[in-house]
């Protein structure tokens, strides 16, 4: 199974600062106990200096982030706040038929309404809905319709 890490990195920051990152650590070490032999895809840890690239780099990790996107199982979002850069990771996921579990306090958000299969408000939460074995329910019923898209819902 491959599991992409996602989750705000600059959010609202201006310039070049981010917001702590201990947080994929967290969730690396839960997502390890459930699912041992899953390979984890953190784009940060593997660019942890770029918001410093230059433009053609930047670019062009970027895009190549998005397209790891679209080759993984699940999709892990985790939101304290708005980000643009993981609103857009989620979609990509939602739209390529993948598994979105997002961990923020924002519930209300169009992005996590809609782009999300299941929403755990906090890292505890999130904790307990690996250990409980809930997440493996998820992804089990991968067979199950995607949710319906409002273009393709017929009126009530």
């Amino acid at each position: 199974m491959h599991i992409f890490l996602g989750g705000i990195i600059q959010g609202s920051e201006q310039g070049t600062s981010i917001h702590d990152q201990s947080y994929r650590e967290r969730i690396r070490a839960v997502l390890k106990e459930g699912f041992p032999e899953a390979i984890i895809y953190s784009p940060q840890e593997e660019h942890p200096k770029s918001v410093m690239y230059p433009d053609g780099k930047g670019e062009k990790v970027l895009f190549e982030i998005m397209e790891a996107v679209k080759e993984t199982d699940l999709l892990i979002a985790y939101l304290p706040e708005a980000s643009m850069g993981t609103a857009i990771e989620m979609w990509i996921a939602f739209n390529a038929g993948k598994k979105v579990v997002t961990i923020t306090p924002m519930e209300k958000n169009w992005c996590v309404k809609y782009l999300s299969h299941h929403v755990c408000s906090s890292l505890d939460d999130f904790e307990r809905f690996v250990r409980t074995g809930e997440l493996m329910s998820l992804l089990k019923n991968s067979g199950e319709p995607p949710k319906q898209r409002p273009d393709e819902a017929t009126e009530r």
